[in-house]
């Protein structure tokens, strides 16, 4: 597959000295919010070290809305405990009231008002701009270190038709020191040791091996001396990438050490990623520890994460010698620590930091003479309005997005869906920026069940298609489209930019239909963390159900009624649509096309208006007691 040449593409949106001379269209408008809370980014260093943490950023460079879920159901020693809290159970747990900024910025509560009057979240210039910021009240960058826990380079259109480029150019621009993965490794892997390459900080993970059979291959070998080595760094361990990092920082040592997604193998196509594979490998993760504390002698060691938050609690329970657990992948917005025992009776502490830019996790360690003395731990939520962009990152993304779409640019594993001539010769600005029509209802789509814009993919599965019933995965990523606004192009990115973004129809019987839901509602909701997935059940549009998520495999999904008002035939087949399949390419077209289109189709003629006439929010039994569950539009019982 051909691609865009690195040093093209930044020739290309004229990076470095013409970036500095841009010029700059700062917007002069009142903020949207209330008056800024005084102090509310005041954070003094209470130590002599500082981490500042951002994950699941998602490919978003520019400010989004995102609506917190109000489903998140925990199960096993997860019920009640966060992050499985909504609303006001969370609010109360983590000291905060309704109403307020943090109301906004960690529950879904009166959410379309609050994002009316506080404005959207996150922007990597505004995020640049905080952690300067914080830098400053720290003594200097060189007292800190700026960690991402993965999920970076994926999630807009921007980044996709960059192949993650625009994401390394920015987080390098960011001072972004480490970083681990996941969806980053669904690029092809000589694009992936190409951003690694091109990153400036530390691309680690343990648990990322190069699998013995492309050890012995000469291919591998001279793909990987292409890019300095950086995708084999210790040949005898099979370590793929670094599996830690040691930081000096104002006198103390830091050790880093990286955990990708270790179920990458499963969730996604092992195509992209041929010569690697993944794990949890808590084991080799406990003796790595204990070498490290034998070895290396450091003050503090941090797990940067993205197990997800469940996995990370129990991992912190069972690996000695961690202080702090900073995760991700499970995108949960949690302003406090979860604090631990670990097997030898010590504390750790576990964090999530939520998702598309939204926050800046705050961790300050106190280190004198060798010796850990103490931690502080603070959330910030980037309220947009309330932080200047930094324009040195405003120019390159304003210069970025000016860059013109072209043939070359790979959207497809298939070569007749390369590209869209349609948008042959536009820049990502102009079609990003295309209207489709205006939301009859906020669009979200984070929660353990179908959100609206999980509905309207669902929609459009079944349009293209023709067909009875449409699946879409349960993943956390895309934002949010308020009432009233229009519907873009790039909200529909946001929901859809993936390499393997084809969609397909098949025949399949009810009873192979009913098999699925009860897979997915396994990985979801097995009481061991270690057996789940760590996303959100499959999005089913066409058929209603019920699920008990207490029951066991097997026994959870039952009530399958189409829309039609007929039960579902475990004998009948049914023509079934979908999209992003691991296992297979399918025939189908592109699913932001398929979505575009039938948007365009479904839009009222004269009002523009998309309406969703039905929901198909799933029965939930045995949960109205959960504390992961609050004004569910669904049946509850």
């Amino acid at each position: 597959m051909s691609k865009i040449d690195r040093r093209d593409f930044l020739k290309l949106i004229g990076l470095g000295a013409a970036a500095s001379s841009l010029p700059l269209a700062f917007s002069n408008r009142a903020m949207a919010s209330t008056q800024m809370p005084q102090g509310f980014y005041d954070v003094p260093m209470k130590g002599t070290v500082r981490l500042l943490h951002i994950t699941d950023v998602h490919g978003q460079l520019k400010p989004v809305y995102f609506r917190e879920p109000n489903v998140n159901l925990g199960v096993g020693d997860a019920y009640g405990r966060p992050p499985h809290l909504v609303g006001k159970k969370l609010l109360t747990a983590m000291g905060y009231k309704p109403q307020t900024p943090e109301s906004y910025a960690y529950s879904y509560l009166d959410f379309e008002h609050s994002a009316r009057k506080y404005g959207r979240t996150g922007g990597y210039a505004h995020v640049k701009t905080l952690l300067s910021r914080l830098r400053k009240e720290a003594g200097g960058q060189q007292n800190t270190l700026t960690l991402d826990g993965g999920d970076l380079w994926q999630g807009s259109g921007t980044s996709l038709w960059t192949r993650g480029v625009d994401m390394v150019e920015a987080s390098n621009l960011l001072g972004l020191d480490v970083m681990v993965g996941h969806w980053e490794f669904t690029y092809r892997e000589d694009e992936v040791l190409s951003n690694v390459a091109l990153f400036k900080g530390d691309f680690i993970g343990q648990n990322v091996r190069v699998k013995e059979e492309a050890l012995m291959s000469d291919a591998y070998a001279t793909m990987v001396e292409r890019y300095d080595g950086s995708g084999l760094y210790d040949e005898d361990a099979g370590y793929a990438f670094q599996p830690y990092v040691i930081k000096e920082i104002n006198g103390a040592r830091i050790c880093i050490i990286g955990q990708a997604f270790p179920r990458t193998g499963n969730a996604n196509p092992q195509e992209f990623f041929p010569d690697w594979s993944f794990g949890l490998r808590e084991d080799d993760m406990i003796e790595m520890v204990k070498e490290i504390r034998a070895k290396e002698k450091p003050d503090a060691i941090v797990l940067l994460s993205h197990n997800g938050m469940d996995v990370d609690i129990k991992m912190a329970e069972r690996v000695p010698g961690l202080n702090v657990v900073l995760g991700g992948h499970t995108h949960d917005g949690m302003p406090k620590p979860i604090k631990v025992k670990n097997v030898e009776g010590n504390e750790c502490w576990v964090t999530n930091a939520g998702s598309n830019s939204k926050y800046v996790g705050v961790l300050d360690f106190d280190i004198q003479d060798g010796k850990l003395n103490g931690m502080s731990y603070q959330m910030l939520p980037i309220i947009t309005d309330w932080l200047p962009a930094d324009k040195e990152m405003k120019a390159f993304i304003d210069q970025m997005r000016q860059t013109k779409y072209d043939k070359n640019i790979v959207e497809s594993r298939r070569k007749d869906l390369f590209y869209n001539e349609s948008r042959l010769g536009k820049t990502y600005e102009e079609i990003l920026g295309e209207k489709l029509a205006i939301a009859d209802r906020t669009l979200y789509r984070r929660g353990n069940f179908i959100g609206t814009w999980d509905q309207v993919l669902c929609n459009a599965l079944r349009h293209e298609h023709n067909a009875d019933v449409s699946l879409s995965a349960g993943v956390r990523w895309g934002t949010t489209t308020l009432k009233g606004d229009w519907i873009t192009m790039e909200d529909v990115m946001a929901q859809c930019s993936m390499t393997y973004a084809e969609t397909y129809v098949t025949e399949m019987s009810g009873k192979a239909l009913h098999d699925i839901l009860e897979g997915v509602a396994d990985n979801l909701f097995d009481p061991d963390p270690y057996l789940q997935s760590g996303g959100d059940m499959v999005r089913v549009g066409g058929l209603d159900y019920a699920i008990d998520p207490a029951k066991s495999l097997g026994s959870r999904i039952t009530k399958l009624i189409l829309d039609d008002g007929t039960p579902l035939d475990p004998k009948k087949i049914y023509k079934v649509s979908g999209w992003a399949t691991v296992n297979r390419t399918p025939e189908g077209r592109l699913m932001w096309d398929v979505v575009h289109d039938y948007i365009l189709a479904k839009r009222d003629k004269k009002e523009f208006v998309l309406r969703l006439p039905k929901i198909n929010n799933p029965e939930l039994i045995g949960v109205l007691d959960n504390p992961g569950i609050a004004d569910y539009a669904g049946k509850a019982s």
